[in-house]
């Protein structure tokens, strides 16, 4: 098993068109992964927005948008589970974060999301980081499935 890497696919009832909006529209993203953006995604730019999750309000989410491949591919960069407000985290190696997107033969969306770069996360917070954000994009994925549904 890959320490490195976290890898998670589903198999989305909803047309390509609507899943890559759900994933490249700062307000519909940030409705499914519980993030309030100020502006939408853009190129070289950083998305920041206020955490909605409960228990995690008080933390602002911070990525760096490296990506945006219509209808095939999103990507970001961000500090995986950096949710100490006391810690600069800025000095580290940020992860990897793909989403990766193919149209399904039934209309469907096969998504899958890879982050990578864990091994150069500092090796005092790798393991949380990994098992956290391994568990984290576990809730996403049902996160994103139940809104696509929605239509």
């Amino acid at each position: 098993m890959s320490t490195d890497r976290i890898e998670k696919q589903i198999e989305l009832k909803a047309p390509l068109t609507r899943v890559w909006e759900a994933i490249t529209e700062a307000r519909q993203f940030g409705e499914w992964f519980r993030v309030k953006f100020d502006k939408p995604f853009a190129i070289g730019e950083e998305a920041s927005g206020q955490i909605l999750h409960p228990g995690y309000e008080h933390l602002t989410w911070r990525a760096n948008i490296v990506a945006i491949e219509p209808q095939k591919r999103f990507a970001f960069t961000w500090h995986p589970y950096g949710i100490d407000p006391h810690v600069d985290y800025s000095t580290e190696e940020p992860t990897l974060v793909e989403f990766l997107l193919e149209p399904m033969q039934d209309g469907g969306t096969r998504l899958t999301v890879i982050e990578s770069g864990f091994d150069k996360v500092p090796a005092h917070r790798r393991h949380e980081a990994f098992r956290m954000n391994s568990n984290g994009w576990t809730q996403q994925m049902k996160n994103i499935e139940a809104y696509v549904a929605q239509g």
